[in-house]
């Protein structure tokens, strides 16, 4: 099953597509929280003219830096003896086909990185291996967008990685695939920028929320960004599709901004 949110008339609506259909049912609120015999159905709409809107809003929103061996080696930087966390910023997140916005003053490398997304489903402390895989929802998909100069300027990531916009994530989650047994695949304008096995990393979800759980207290709707192995130049002008095999594919325009602030 796939589940979402999208703006109907002006409100923010939880909806549920079963499988390959053509029409999003509305739910009476999140999957998240109501169990399905008790949330029912208010409605409909077709799902070719939805208004995507990012598929949760993360109480914590978690990111894996680091985490395929191709991106290490390409970055000449060490692989991780333990799984170790970074956060990333609600303000950041975009839906499917919303665009992404360059800032004006933004030089040097604008990338694009496709992720894998764990959406927690209940809440985990000290979980062990098989309970931190009964404890994931499901999956969507997630674009690490990235400003290099950015990065590499200041102390935190906080402009390079968390400005409006450069986390699109969606545009649903997944909750019936063997996430890690699928393939990734990056294309900017319909052509092939990057494909890799999703499943390829260092850690794997599961071993990042067993060591996380030991220190931290993860809640439903809580989402872990599982980093990339490849990355794409992208410019105003470009369309960005990531793709997940068996999960679905996240488009999304990209847009300059203007001058003024």
């Amino acid at each position: 099953m796939r589940y979402t949110r999208v703006e109907v008339d002006g409100r923010t609506r939880w909806g549920r597509i079963d499988g390959d259909a053509t029409t999003m049912e509305l739910l009476h609120g999140s999957p998240l929280e109501i169990p399905p015999a008790e949330n029912p159905v208010t409605g409909a709409v077709p799902v070719p003219g939805a208004r995507w809107l990012p598929p949760v809003i993360p109480p914590v929103f978690y990111a894996v830096g680091f985490n395929y061996p191709r991106h290490i080696a390409h970055a000449g930087a060490e692989t991780p003896k333990r799984p170790e966390i970074g956060y990333r910023a609600n303000n950041a997140l975009t839906g499917h086909r919303s665009p992404i916005v360059k800032p004006h003053d933004v030089t040097g490398r604008f990338e694009a990185e496709p992720e894998l997304v764990a959406v927690i489903g209940t809440r985990l402390r000290h979980a062990s291996y098989d309970e931190a895989r009964a404890g994931i929802f499901g999956w969507t998909v997630g674009n690490d967008v990235s400003a290099r100069t950015w990065q590499h300027e200041d102390r935190t990531f906080w402009r390079a990685k968390n400005s409006d916009t450069f986390k699109p994530m969606g545009p649903w989650i997944e909750t019936d695939v063997d996430a890690l047994a699928q393939t990734t695949t990056l294309r900017v304008n319909g052509e092939l920028r990057a494909r890799f096995p999703t499943g390829d990393m260092v850690f794997d979800p599961y071993d990042y929320i067993v060591e996380m759980s030991r220190r931290l207290t993860l809640h439903p709707g809580d989402v872990l960004w599982m980093g990339a192995e490849s990355v794409a130049q992208i410019e105003p002008g470009d369309t960005v599709d990531v793709e997940i095999s068996g999960i679905g594919v996240l488009s999304n325009p990209v847009h300059e901004e203007g001058a003024q602030r």
